[in-house]
């Protein structure tokens, strides 16, 4: 593989693509070609399970033959096959169906300035260093108090490159970086043994949280859930802890999914321009914020990113589009399309977050005298068709303002809508995730528990 972080081969692979697919009949065309090198060590009590190296390049064409359109890719990225490629992409397209909303994104639209979002950290860790990290995480976890063994530390690193041409004149390449680190604890025996975890995962190592940290985290937290207590099913205050606060906002942000609008199969269809929040709630998609996890200066059709208030001041002001959704709808791009080489575009979120609320956590469950702080969901348990929310969970039962016992197997049920419009969000807001929010705060949940 040529020097990674040199896409100007990779840029011309693409175009020279999209051309080939012009001269093979295609009105209009795009090719996305993604290079990535990756490294992983995994290890359990002190030895390495698995060791990883990945290299990969990939290249994906669409093609539109009037209205009807076809996707195909290859990991064969040699120029001699690039002609039977695209011969056989537009050979499936004038086989597909009519799609009206099928096309390349305006030319007004396209992205033509290209801010330093600062993605790339260029320095790859070796092997050792990885599995140095991994061990400081898994040693850190095993010196808490409690913790009787691991459940497994890891460390990774990787370099990814996208470039994107199409035939009307639009080509840009993006390229950023990966680290990360985790660890998972166990703490207890027998048949009251309790797990957690904790991980980082930034695009600059520098900004990595310490391994040391993560470690503790984890062991610390799954010392935290020993000896749970049952409880009766009953109506309560629900507070989700930051780290999972952003299961929410990923639930509104699939609600306001283009593709999910114009299918009408979103229980917010009918919302948009109307309160769904407090007053004072922001939810924010920002794809401009250097050093993002999603970060992007153009989308997946080459249309310029901005940031764009999905929630203003508690008002559902618009949907997360692609080309084709916003042309179904009648409206304009949002810039959110995304796409792997083998699919059409479709739209999602990049560095989406809920604002800030003014309340510490402590001063969120303060008058709650009885009340759930959960620190772990699982299962997916939205409908989004019906807004009905039911999610296994775990964490800490709260009495007369504090955190008390640790309560596990029980679930938490109500609907997104009467979810989304009593939520108040703490001042705990950080950057870790791809989807962030702090710590919230939910009125008059069902937690079912015997």
């Amino acid at each position: 593989m040529t020097s990674l972080l040199d896409q100007t081969a990779l840029l011309d692979l693409a175009e020279r693509l999209v051309a080939a697919a012009r001269c093979a009949g295609a009105d209009e065309a795009d090719a996305i070609a993604v290079r990535s090198v990756s490294l992983a060590v995994e290890l359990r009590d002190g030895a390495v399970e698995e060791s990883e190296r990945s290299e990969s390049d990939d290249i994906g064409l669409r093609v539109l033959v009037g209205r009807k359109q076809a996707a195909v890719s290859t990991n064969d990225v040699k120029a001699d096959g690039l002609d039977g490629l695209a011969e056989r992409a537009v050979a499936m397209a004038r086989a597909a169906p009519d799609d009206e909303f099928a096309g390349l994104a305006d030319a007004k639209l396209l992205a033509r300035t290209f801010p330093n979002l600062d993605l790339l950290d260029p320095d790859m860790p070796s092997v050792a260093a990885l599995e140095a990290r991994a061990r400081r995480a898994e040693q850190t976890a095993l010196a808490v108090p409690g913790v009787a063994k691991s459940g497994g530390a890891s460390a990774s690193a990787g370099i990814g490159g996208m470039v994107l041409a199409t035939s009307h004149g639009f080509h840009g390449a993006t390229i950023g970086s990966r680290h990360s680190v985790s660890m998972s604890a166990i703490a207890g025996s027998g048949t009251a043994m309790e797990q957690d975890y904790d991980y980082s995962s930034t695009l600059h190592a520098g900004d990595l949280e310490s391994a040391e940290a993560i470690g503790r985290t984890a062991g610390e937290r799954a010392v935290s859930r020993l000896n749970p207590r049952k409880v009766e099913t009953r109506r309560v205050p629900v507070v989700f802890d930051a780290r999972i606060a952003g299961s929410l906002i990923g639930h509104l942000a699939s609600a306001a999914n283009g593709n999910a609008i114009a299918r009408k199969t979103s229980f917010l269809r009918d919302k948009l321009g109307e309160r769904i929040f407090r007053p004072g709630v922001e939810v924010i998609d920002d794809p401009l914020r250097k050093r993002g996890l999603r970060s992007r200066p153009f989308d997946a059709e080459g249309v310029a990113t901005r940031a764009m208030k999905l929630i203003e001041d508690g008002v559902l002001k618009s949907w997360l589009l692609d080309c084709a959704t916003a042309r179904e709808l009648r409206l304009e791009t949002t810039g959110h399309a995304h796409r792997g080489v083998s699919s059409v575009p479709s739209p999602g979120p990049s560095n989406l977050y809920l604002a800030a609320g003014a309340a510490t956590p402590d001063e969120l469950i303060a008058d709650i005298k009885d009340g759930f702080f959960v620190t772990d969901l699982i299962g997916v348990g939205a409908n989004l068709v019906t807004g009905d929310y039911s999610r296994g969970a775990a964490g800490f039962w709260i009495e007369n303002g504090k955190r008390s016992y640790p309560v596990s197997e029980v679930t938490v049920a109500g609907h997104l809508s009467a979810m989304f419009s009593s939520l108040q969000p703490a001042n705990d807001l950080t950057f870790r995730y791809a989807t962030n929010a702090p710590t919230l705060r939910v009125e008059g949940l069902t937690v079912a528990g015997h």
